[in-house]
């Protein structure tokens, strides 16, 4: 075979596949990224407050292990009994 019958069914069988990639929405999807359309999703009210309530929660349960922890600092060990004189 010769060098333009290899290129003849390169392009027609590349220049068809590529003209079933653009219907596609796979295709449409990679032209909105190329012309620089980003599909930027709308925040969902529902989401938003569930992860502020986790934040809380989250905050809520620091304080009660620094509390846990100011206690357990300041009890005597109590396998220490006194100066050994």
């Amino acid at each position: 075979m010769d060098m333009e019958g290899i290129l003849a069914i390169t392009f027609i069988f590349g220049g068809g596949t590529l003209f079933l990639l653009s219907l596609s929405p796979v295709g449409k999807a990679l032209a909105d990224r190329i012309r620089g359309k980003e599909a930027i999703p709308t925040p969902d009210p529902e989401l938003l407050a569930e992860v502020e309530a986790l934040r809380a929660e989250v905050s809520e349960l620091h304080e009660r292990m620094d509390f846990a922890e100011r206690l357990l600092a300041q009890r005597p060990e109590p396998g220490k009994v006194g100066a050994g004189e």
